[in-house]
């Protein structure tokens, strides 16, 4: 069955401008870090340096256009950054982008390639739908501190994604619970591309049929869709 995301009206008027695109897969087979998820990321981080030309990642226009969305909505955004920009930063660090897991690693390239925040949710650990939501303040957002499980609140106002349970992701797109995140058990993904104008949505619909590649790739015969919003 298809997962079912939505948006609200309240978040519309707030960014007026934001689109994404989403690619639903079944039958994925997901694993340690390989070679050639590595190689995807170092590729991924030349791109960057290619698209950004001397400039910090926040001076490209669609993460401008980023940080003046999460302004609007309450969060500093030096501090809390959107998924891109902070990949962005590590990717051009002498550290480098980290090497999560398979799965992880395709959406970060394609991520940071693109200049996008993709996220990666594991469809059998969503309760119901998604949704995309300015928080009361009260939702439960279950995360990990110093080791042991801590229940956080948005902050009222906060944009976030959730599901029937609680948020999934806080801040759009900066800090994933660990709840549905994408582990070496996945098979079952969505993965959520996001986009300011002045993005063209036609880069959006690339960086997207791009993750399908990959993921076709890294999973041959996975089932995979690539859903627009009204999908």
């Amino acid at each position: 069955m298809t997962l079912s995301l939505t948006v609200s009206d309240e978040v519309r008027t707030l960014a007026p401008g934001f689109t994404h695109l989403a690619v639903e897969a079944h039958g994925l087979v997901n694993g340690p870090s390989t070679d050639a998820s590595s190689a995807l990321l170092d590729d991924a981080a030349h791109r960057l340096g290619v698209r950004l030309d001397g400039r910090a990642p926040h001076e490209d226009p669609h993460l401008a256009a980023w940080r003046e969305i999460y302004t609007a909505f309450g969060s500093k955004p030096s501090r809390t950054r959107n998924s891109a920009e902070a990949l962005a930063k590590r990717a051009l660090s002498e550290a480098g982008l980290p090497r999560i897991n398979v799965l992880v690693d395709v959406y970060n390239a394609i991520s940071v390639a693109h200049l996008i925040p993709v996220g990666g949710e594991d469809i059998d650990r969503i309760k119901g739908g998604m949704r995309l939501v300015r928080a009361t303040g009260h939702e439960d957002f279950v995360t990990v501190a110093g080791g042991e499980e801590v229940v956080e609140h948005p902050d009222a106002g906060e944009v976030v994604w959730r599901d029937d349970a609680g948020v999934t992701c806080r801040r759009w797109n900066w800090r994933q619970g660990p709840r549905t995140r994408l582990t070496e058990a996945t098979t079952s993904g969505i993965f959520l591309l996001e986009s300011m104008a002045p993005m063209p949505v036609a880069e959006v619909e690339a960086a997207a049929a791009e993750l399908a590649e990959l993921l076709e790739k890294f999973s041959p015969g996975a089932r995979i869709t690539v859903r627009s919003p009204a999908s």
